[in-house]
């Protein structure tokens, strides 16, 4: 089997590849990027908390790990031919498509950055869709996206993976989630959700559709490994998820931000649960259907999250304070989302972490990185 990794260089991406080579041993992981994580955090002025390796020396320090099966192409998926040609020479059973400019904050900076964000991901997306159906590849490969949660706004009902019942004079269907998005990179998921239903419905291609909460944490079992095979950790207002932030801003000793009340609630999910559960929908049968998978643990709210840290902290003699700031953000703030997970629970059978073993995991791994963060910690806030 040949499996396409698109974003192999991101959070998310670096471990997705270790974990799919240990478990996949007897098939070949190409992975792809174009570097664009690392130029946008340098561009925002911050940098990776834990130290990551270039790409060479990754796969290198793989090697002598025993992945050895993981193969990388520098690559920009926007290009239609460089992805036709990817495509004309691996004729991929399977597509894990990870690769996206992801923030929020970023995609909100002006026009220029809302243009890039939705062109670059709807493109890429659009361009490896029809590289399958235009190489004759439709009935034999898998197509799988780390999407977001996002779409979903803060509708005031439980959330449906995926779809729900609309129903109108006595006359009703089961119809795709409307996007709901509340930022310019979340619509261009909505968008990207849009052309996968549409794909499925023209072509029967397998999709499966993992609607990605807030990711957190710093390792997995293989990125632990090697200090070599760290993946990134950023913690500044664009890039820095908001338990991985706060994280850092306790070892730095700097005060927990919370904007406005923080009461509402968010997904979330840790790196090693999220990584797992992309690799076990990789063992998922095709099944010419587009499936819908909530991928997220827990509901916690911002305030929440904020007490842990705290808690959590003690045990490292880190005293934390909280302190609250107007909210810059349009946004419901005690909004107590409840979501459906039944889906994805069958997916991942066994949870790893919970919040609070997870904040603790971080919080330790982040100590011997403290001076970085400290030197950056202007970053924290926009």
């Amino acid at each position: 089997m040949n499996i396409l990794l698109t974003g192999i260089d991101g959070y998310i991406g670096w471990p997705v590849a270790l974990k799919l080579s240990k478990e996949f041993k007897n098939d070949r992981i190409i992975g792809v990027d174009n570097f664009g994580r690392r130029r946008w955090v340098e561009e925002s002025g911050s940098v990776s908390a834990v130290p990551i390796k270039s790409m060479e020396n990754r796969i290198l320090a793989a090697k002598d790990c025993g992945f050895n099966n993981i193969s990388f192409i520098q690559g920009d998926l926007i290009e239609r031919n460089f992805v036709n040609q990817l495509f004309d020479v691996y004729k991929f059973d399977t597509v894990i498509h990870t690769a996206s400019q992801p923030s929020a904050p970023y995609s909100h900076i002006n026009g220029e950055k809302a243009n890039y964000t939705q062109f670059n991901n709807n493109q890429s997306t659009r361009n490896l869709l029809w590289a399958i159906k235009e190489k004759n590849l439709v009935d034999k490969c898998h197509f799988i996206e780390t999407t977001t949660t996002g779409v979903y706004g803060a509708p005031k009902f439980i959330i449906p993976e995926g779809f729900i019942t609309a129903e109108n004079k006595r006359e009703k269907d089961i119809i795709p989630f409307p996007g709901m998005a509340g930022s310019w990179y979340h619509m261009s998921k909505s968008n990207d959700i849009n052309n996968l239903w549409l794909a499925n419905r023209l072509w029967n291609l397998s999709i499966t559709d993992l609607r990605t909460s807030i990711v957190y944490g710093t390792e997995t079992q293989e990125t632990c490994l090697n200090s070599a095979l760290a993946t990134r950790f950023d913690f500044d207002f664009y890039f820095g998820v908001v338990i991985n932030r706060f994280a850092s801003m306790a070892v730095a000793g700097y005060p927990i931000t919370i904007y406005g009340k923080g009461e509402q609630k968010k997904p979330q999910i840790s790196l090693e649960d999220c990584v797992q559960s992309i690799v076990n929908t990789v063992k998922l049968k095709k099944n010419k259907l587009f499936n819908v998978y909530n991928q997220t643990t827990e509901l916690v709210s911002v305030i929440e999250l904020a007490a842990i840290i705290k808690e959590q902290a003690k045990k490292f003699d880190i005293c934390v304070d909280i302190q609250n700031i107007p909210n810059p953000r349009i946004e419901n703030e005690e909004h107590k989302m409840s979501m459906d997970t039944t889906n994805f629970l069958s997916l991942l059978p066994e949870i790893k972490y919970n919040i609070n073993s997870g904040i603790y995991q971080i919080l330790e791994s982040l100590i011997p990185y403290k001076q970085t963060i400290i030197d950056y910690k202007d970053r924290f806030i926009n």
